[in-house]
C-alpha cells in the first residue's frame, strides 16, 4: 500500500538522489528552519544521508544556517533555512495581446516583474520577446544566469484538439506544437508549460492560501473559470494536460439573462462560466449600461453598492455553490481557494454567499482547514504561478515511494 503522503518519504537507494534532495527541501521549506536530525525522523532518511545533502546544498548557495536549538540534551543543533538567492524562477504568461513577466527567489519574494504587449502570436516572435524579458530580468535584479533554476510558462488551454478548442484556445498559432521543447531550447533552461488555474494552483503552495495544504483545487477566475488540482503536492493534469476545464461543465440555468444567448440558457442548464467568471460579470453589466475593463472598475462599483453588480453577485452564488460541491464530492479537498483575475472584495462576497452543501464529503468533524478560502488575486496570479511551478519542483518530490 502507497501512503497518501509517501512522496515525504525519503529513499536512501542511490537511484533515488534527486527525489531524496527534494525531500529535503521540501521539509525546510514547511518548517521555516529545521536540523538535521528532525529531517531525518520525519523522512525515513539516514541523519548521514540527510547531512550529505545540506553538505551540497550549502556548497551550491541553497541553504543558509539559521541558529542553534537547544533540546536539552547534547550539543544544540544547527538549523538550516532555505537562502532567498539561492535560486530564482522565471516566469512567463502569455495571452493573445500581452506577456506577462515575473522572476522570483528561492522563497517566492517576486524580484522582476514587467508586462509587455504581445507583438505577434507567431512562435519566432514570441520566443524573442521572451528572450528580451529574460534579460531585461537579469539586468534588473544582477541575478548570474546559472542561479536560474528553470522557467515555467503559462499558456491559454485547453491542450490540443477536442471539442473545446473553439471555446478557449486564444493562441491558434501555438496548438499544435511542442512549446516545452521549443522554450527549452531557446532558454537553454528548464521548463514547464501549463495552463493558467494550473500555474495559480501551484503558486498558491509556494505563495499563499495552500502554504501546508497538499490536497485541495484552486478555481481560478481568468476571462473564464478553470480549476486547478493539487494531490500530494503536485498537480493532477489529465490524460491530456486539460484535466481542470470546469468552467464547460452544465449547471442550473437561472431566470432569463439578457448577456446568455437564448440558446446558451433555453435547455434548463448552462455553462458554468457563462454564469461566474470575470467575463460573465463584465457582460452582465455592459447589458446593464456599465463598461467595465479591468478589476479596479469591478471594484469600483463594488464599492459603491451597484445595483446591478450585487444582482449579478447573487446570480453568481446558486451555480457556484453547485459547482463547490461537485468538486468537493469529485476530488475530496483539504480545502477548494477561489483566486484569480477578480478582485478580493467580490472573492470574499462569493465565498460568503456559497451555499456549502451538507451532502458533501467535505462536511465532516475535526476539520483543520475552512472549506473554502480565498487566495491570490489580481492580474499577475497566473505569472507568478507559472515561476512558482519552478520553486515547487524544486522543493516537491516528483516520484511515489512505497513505504
Amino acid at each position: 500500500m502507497i501512503s497518501k503522503f509517501a512522496s515525504k518519504i525519503g529513499a536512501n537507494a542511490g537511484r533515488s538522489r534527486s527525489h531524496n534532495r527534494q525531500v529535503v527541501l521540501g521539509a525546510i521549506h514547511q518548517a521555516g528552519k529545521i536540523g538535521r536530525a528532525e529531517i531525518a525522523r520525519n523522512s525515513g532518511l539516514s541523519t548521514q544521508a540527510v547531512s550529505n545533502i545540506i553538505a551540497q546544498l550549502e556548497q551550491e548557495g541553497m541553504l543558509i544556517e539559521q541558529g542553534r536549538l537547544s533540546t536539552g540534551r547534547g550539543l544544540p543543533s544547527v538549523q538550516y533555512a532555505l537562502n532567498s538567492d539561492g535560486g530564482f524562477a522565471f516566469g512567463i504568461e502569455m495571452r493573445p495581446d500581452v506577456i506577462f513577466a515575473a522572476l522570483l527567489n528561492l522563497k517566492g519574494a517576486t524580484v522582476f516583474s514587467k508586462r509587455a504587449n504581445l507583438i505577434d502570436t507567431k512562435p519566432e516572435r514570441v520566443i524573442d520577446q521572451v528572450l528580451t524579458l529574460r534579460d531585461e530580468a537579469l539586468a534588473a535584479t544582477g541575478v548570474a544566469p546559472e542561479r536560474v533554476m528553470g522557467a515555467g510558462i503559462v499558456m491559454p488551454g485547453p491542450f490540443g484538439s477536442n471539442g473545446l478548442s473553439d471555446k478557449g484556445t486564444e493562441l491558434p498559432d501555438w496548438q499544435h506544437l511542442d512549446a516545452s521543447s521549443l522554450f527549452e531550447k531557446a532558454l537553454d533552461l528548464p521548463v514547464f508549460v501549463e495552463i493558467d488555474a494550473n500555474a495559480a494552483a501551484l503558486g498558491e503552495r509556494i505563495l499563499g492560501a495552500a502554504k501546508g495544504l497538499e490536497t485541495y483545487c484552486f478555481l481560478y477566475f481568468g476571462a473564464g473559470l478553470g480549476l486547478g488540482i493539487v494531490t500530494g503536492g503536485r498537480l493532477f493534469n489529465g490524460a491530456f494536460g486539460n484535466a481542470g476545464e470546469i468552467g464547460h461543465i452544465l449547471v442550473p440555468a437561472v431566470d432569463s439573462d439578457a448577456s446568455i444567448p437564448s440558446s446558451k440558457a433555453s435547455s434548463g442548464s448552462v455553462e458554468l462560466e457563462k454564469m461566474v467568471s470575470r467575463l460573465s460579470a463584465q457582460r452582465y453589466l455592459g447589458s446593464a449600461g456599465y463598461e467595465v475593463h479591468s478589476g479596479e472598475d469591478l471594484s469600483a462599483l463594488y464599492a459603491q453598492d451597484t445595483p446591478a453588480l450585487m444582482t449579478w453577485l447573487d446570480r453568481a452564488s446558486a451555480p457556484l455553490s453547485h459547482a463547490i460541491a461537485t468538486i468537493e464530492n469529485l476530488f475530496d479537498p483539504q480545502a477548494i481557494i477561489l483566486g484569480g483575475a477578480m478582485p478580493d472584495a467580490l472573492l470574499d462576497h462569493l465565498i460568503t454567499h456559497i451555499r456549502l452543501s451538507d451532502r458533501s464529503v467535505a462536511n465532516r468533524t475535526g476539520r483543520q482547514h475552512p472549506r473554502l478560502l480565498r487566495g491570490s488575486s489580481g492580474r499577475m496570479t497566473a505569472t507568478l504561478g507559472a515561476a512558482a511551478l519552478v520553486i515547487n519542483h524544486a522543493l516537491t518530490p516528483q516520484i511515489t515511494v512505497p513505504r
